[in-house]
């Protein structure tokens, strides 16, 4: 079936190539214009002149079925994609340089962690894994599923039941401390909400499902580096029609009565269009693309979201390997509270910061020359921090620095290839509000139709998709973000409630 409008999506991340493979699918024509050169938004992938591939941004496959389902609703499969491996520890944490823990990916090798560390744990870790179970069950299959219009979105009688075990009124730290009481295993636990833009303290305990992502579920990675994604995800969108334009940046959108009737890039070239997605940043299509009459938000709402962290990024080659490396290493040996202080209550560069080494050629050779090791290290920062070389600089000697001390090695004399990324990077390559990395904190007061709304109230025909509105930041909330616009679009033109043939985890979970 071919229906005879238009659709034009801005963005080539996550968000966006999902949303063009639904509606293609459905019979649209549709079309993606994407600012950068390279698609997959914060997904990027370079590769550099001695040999070295590097993913830009995330680094951590986590809810496989989320990538799976997606690719199983076109016919295909991941694995037709990307080959993925799952990590063996899962990753490594240092609390000191004697001191620290090995995250298995066995389930039970992981209870015995709990015992050794905490006897008597294990019983209260089955527990804690079985409610993340169910809040991961119920907040993927039924919370994240919903437009988030308004609160009636949520009045269903299953969902308001479901919402008291979901305990969205309990905090994580209160939670996690209810249940163990030993530092590591707090800090561990506490680890997955340190991204989400707000401490533990301030986290709604729903969010221990990434906990059941970690530790039930695991962590994968795709060989060939997390861009294998983006490339799936854009053929089996130009397998279905869809037309991708990079370098396109969408400069102007011209609307009339409320409707948006086309848009310019920045190369001049217009693209009349019936619907209009944006898979950008939210905020900056808001206040610089869209004419003042067409926007919803005003600058002063903006001033007063939360947003999640930023992060100072370090893109690195080194001319050796690095024995005992893991995959993913998280460097907690440092005041874990006292950072989040800094990211979160009183924004300001880190005294003595957490921090986090991703080094993918231990598990794939691929992304470096033989004998060689490609380190990707991440410091996360609050939002809108003055961004200058001289604090770069200062904290990629402190890292180094305690990498050192930690591992025996100092990587600085084996340095071939070195690239920083921080808060004026976010700006420029994704126009990120405040430099933002994440998106929208997932606070209680901005969670699901509390966030900036996934449809225009202005223009009838201009929806939203990605980490800044519903569900929220993150791969597979992004992946699930296109889908949610796109049967909220079907359902507008068409009167369907549901996209055809689709596995999500709204028809495969159960409350």
């Amino acid at each position: 079936m071919t229906l005879d409008k238009q659709i034009t999506i801005v963005g080539a991340g996550f968000a966006g190539l999902s949303a063009a493979c639904y509606l293609a699918r459905e019979g649209y024509r549709v079309r993606i214009l994407e600012k950068n050169e390279g698609l997959g938004g914060r997904c990027r992938q370079f590769k550099t002149d001695n040999g070295f591939t590097f993913d830009m941004g995330p680094s951590w496959y986590w809810m496989p079925e989320v990538f799976d389902n997606f690719f199983k609703d076109f016919g295909s499969s991941a694995a037709e994609h990307y080959e993925l491996v799952r990590l063996d520890p899962s990753y490594e944490i240092y609390f000191s340089k004697d001191d620290q823990i090995e995250v298995p990916a066995s389930t039970e090798d992981l209870f015995s962690l709990f015992e050794r560390l905490e006897p008597g744990s294990s019983a209260n870790l089955r527990r804690f894994l079985d409610e993340a179970e169910y809040k991961y069950r119920v907040g993927l299959g039924e919370f994240v599923q919903k437009p988030g219009h308004s609160m009636m979105d949520f009045a269903d009688l299953r969902v308001v039941k479901a919402a008291v075990k979901l305990q969205m009124l309990t905090d994580m730290s209160t939670y996690v401390r209810r249940l163990f009481k030993h530092p590591q295993l707090i800090q561990l636990l506490e680890f997955p909400v340190l991204f989400l833009g707000a401490t533990p303290a301030n986290t709604p305990a729903l969010y221990s499902l990434m906990n059941y992502a970690d530790l039930k579920l695991g962590t994968w990675y795709p060989l060939g580096g997390m861009h294998k994604i983006i490339e799936g995800m854009a053929a089996v969108a130009r397998g279905l029609g869809v037309e991708i334009h990079a370098g396109s940046p969408v400069s102007k959108v011209h609307s009339e009565a409320g409707t948006v009737r086309k848009v310019t890039t920045a190369n001049g070239k217009e693209y009349p269009t019936d619907v209009l997605i944006c898979g950008a940043d939210y905020h900056h299509f808001e206040q610089e693309v869209l004419d003042p009459q067409d926007r919803v938000y005003s600058e002063s709402y903006w001033q007063k979201r939360v947003m999640a962290p930023s992060s100072l990024l370090f893109y690195v080659g080194l001319d050796r390997k690095i024995p005992g490396l893991h995959h993913h290493t998280l460097f907690f040996d440092a005041d874990f509270n006292r950072h989040a202080h800094e990211i979160y209550e009183e924004p300001a560069w880190p005294e003595d910061p957490l921090f986090y080494v991703c080094a993918p050629s231990v598990t794939d050779s691929s992304v470096a020359p033989a004998g060689q090791e490609n380190l990707f290290f991440l410091l996360p920062l609050a939002p809108d921090l003055d961004d200058t070389d001289e604090r770069r600089e200062h904290y990629w000697n402190l890292m180094s620095e305690r990498f050192a001390q930690r591992t025996g090695v100092d990587i600085r004399p084996h340095v071939v290839y070195r690239r920083g990324f921080a808060h004026r990077d976010f700006k420029s390559d994704y126009n990120a509000y405040r430099g933002n990395a994440y998106g929208l904190a997932n606070t209680l007061t901005q969670t699901a139709f509390l966030k900036p709304k996934l449809k225009s109230k202005k223009l009838d025909n201009l929806w939203y998709t990605g980490q800044l509105t519903t569900p929220g930041p993150g791969m597979p909330p992004s992946i699930i973000s296109g889908e949610v616009a796109a049967r909220d679009i079907h359902r507008k033109l068409t009167g369907a409630k549901e996209l055809s043939s689709s596995t999500s985890l709204s028809n495969s979970s159960h409350a």
